[in-house]
């Protein structure tokens, strides 16, 4: 291709899912020219990377951008997933988003001799002078190395997961205690299925508290805007689900409905699954994490003399479980009647097609607020990219915001062309 045939934007974004329709809109606001590749459509990863009932974990009035409310969803509500895909299709078609869908982008390179990035797609080359990474950190489902795929034991990742018919009869094991494990492994009990959930460290907030969903709570009390996460804290997975209607996830309540809990999963031979000893402490730490917010919700409403109704009852934590009290460390799947196994246990990043130098020792993004390493080239959608909630819908929205402003006044440098006149010394010394 020639360098006549070769397209030119100012802005290259690679990915339109939430992170990349809002920075959209916010480089629209300013005028800035630029380009929205997307490999599949829209929000794709809302639409075929969840499971059939997926509602968002957050109600629809905080859970959105602030542009637009969920047409036909009641503010109090859970938007299921189809009407979040819908939702960035609508904010996009507002102010026109120049998105390409169908498109993927393969390599990144910095130019040679020349400001900008050479940028190859399945559509045919772009040059670019600024490119963000608007594809999160939840790219490449990740499945531990711990049972062989020749075990006879069906395996899929929770991205996988679509309901209790796709897999096989017989009981399952889900792997992880994050919002997808919890929810799946309910839903798969609600269908009959006999469940065993492996439990890991987690935090687990109230859904909702003295007439307040949890994310309410979370903004008065300036949580949302902690910069980093506590220590020791920085990869625990939070419990929390919008399922019908949304309520508190409670692990002994799970194990009352007849889940039977076990610790992490750590290792698998002879058909049996050893399992730590670690389920009670885990479930004591998420039991922490949600007095401690009960107490400062609270003070909260003692220091404000806001009038909400009082709810004692929240902070009754029920008598242990015997799979607390004494743990299964051992489990042989077959005499369990498990046939499958579904792993909630997260994603892992993927920039093989990024090659410049914007990643640290461990191939993460080596950044500041999104900002990289690699002038030029920005991160939009990290987890705790600025603030813990920069990787929900309304936090990703304001971390587009700061992105689209770093690249304006980058811009501004770049227009500088420098004075005319010469300086000569005589006038610097008289100066």
């Amino acid at each position: 291709m020639s360098s006549q045939e070769v397209e030119a934007t100012e802005v290259l974004v690679v990915g339109a899912g939430q992170a990349g329709v809002a920075l959209s809109e916010h480089l629209t606001k300013r005028g800035i020219s630029h380009v929205v590749l997307e490999r599949d459509r829209i929000a794709e990863r809302w639409r075929t990377e969840r499971w059939d009932s997926l509602v968002a974990n957050g109600p629809a009035w905080h859970d959105r951008f602030p542009n637009l409310e969920f047409e036909g969803v009641d503010q109090d509500e859970f938007a299921r997933k189809d009407r979040v895909a819908q939702y960035f299709e609508d904010y996009a078609a507002q102010f026109n988003a120049p998105i390409r869908t169908g498109v993927e982008v393969t390599s990144v390179r910095r130019r040679e001799g020349a400001p900008g990035f050479d940028v190859e797609t399945s559509a045919g080359a772009i040059q670019a002078n600024y490119v963000v990474s608007a594809t999160g950190a939840f790219q490449l489902p990740a499945i531990p190395p711990i049972v062989p795929e020749n075990s006879g034991i069906t395996q899929i990742h929770s991205a996988q997961y679509k309901n209790p018919e796709q897999l096989p009869a017989g009981g399952v094991l889900v792997v992880g205690a994050g919002s997808s494990g919890v929810q799946i492994a309910e839903e798969l009990r609600r269908a009959g299925r006999e469940v065993t959930l492996a439990v890991g460290p987690h935090d687990r907030p109230p859904q909702r508290y003295r007439g307040r969903n949890f994310v309410w709570w979370l903004g008065v009390l300036g949580l949302w805007e902690a910069a980093t996460p506590a220590e020791g804290a920085e990869h625990v997975t939070i419990a929390v689900t919008g399922a019908r209607g949304g309520y508190t996830i409670d692990f002994r309540n799970l194990a009352h409905d007849g889940i039977r809990l076990v610790g992490r999963a750590n290792a698998f031979a002879d058909g049996k699954m050893q399992f730590g000893s670690d389920l009670a402490a885990n479930i004591r730490r998420g039991d922490a994490n949600y007095l401690d917010l009960l107490e400062q919700a609270d003070e909260y409403v003692k220091r404000t003399g806001i009038d909400l109704p009082e709810e004692p009852e929240a902070h009754i934590i029920g008598a242990d479980p015997e799979c607390m009290t004494n743990p299964t460390l051992e489990l042989d799947l077959a005499e369990a009647g498990i046939t499958s196994i579904v792993w909630a246990t997260g994603f892992r990043t993927n920039y093989d097609w990024l090659q410049v130098d914007a990643f640290d020792e461990q191939g993460r993004p080596a950044h500041k607020k999104g900002v990289s390493t690699e002038a030029g080239v920005y991160f939009l959608g990290l987890p705790w990219q600025s603030r813990r909630g920069s990787t929900f819908i309304w936090g990703v929205w304001h971390d587009a915001n700061y992105i689209a402003d770093q690249i304006d006044m980058q811009r501004g440098y770049l227009r500088y062309e420098g004075s005319s006149r010469p300086v000569y010394d005589e006038e610097l010394a008289s100066a």
